[in-house]
């Protein structure tokens, strides 16, 4: 049986986007193995993971926290993947743009209605 956060979309989107950074980096070069491509990968990795975290707490204001970090971390990959491109690591991607765009709206409208609960319930 699926874990609560495995079945919430945007775990799963999350891991998607991670897919999605592990193949563009793989295409960096390698001197920077250890430098943004690393930082990409770490960054993008981290926001599933906060994402189940979150979900794995009791409380909503620690899933909030959890939620939020996750947030961070997908502005993180959008400057980092900024970088990227102006040093032409990268080329433009319009889908990976959607999909960034589309992840950060789904949790900024989870922590929304999560922060909305809990100044109901306090």
């Amino acid at each position: 049986m699926p874990r609560k956060h495995q079945q919430l979309d945007t775990w799963k989107e999350a891991i998607a986007l991670v897919e999605a950074i592990y193949r563009l980096t793989d295409g960096f070069p390698p001197e920077e193995r250890f430098g943004i491509s690393s930082q990409m990968r770490r960054a993008a990795v981290g926001i599933p993971s906060n994402i189940a975290e979150g979900a794995s707490r009791g409380s909503t204001r620690e899933y909030l926290r959890f939620l939020d970090i996750a947030r961070s971390s997908l502005v993180e990959i959008e400057t980092q993947l900024v970088i990227s491109r102006r040093l032409g690591f990268a080329a433009s991607d319009d889908h990976l743009d959607r999909q960034m765009d589309l992840l950060f709206a789904r949790l900024s409208t989870q922590i929304k209605k999560l922060t909305a609960k809990t100044r109901q319930t306090s």
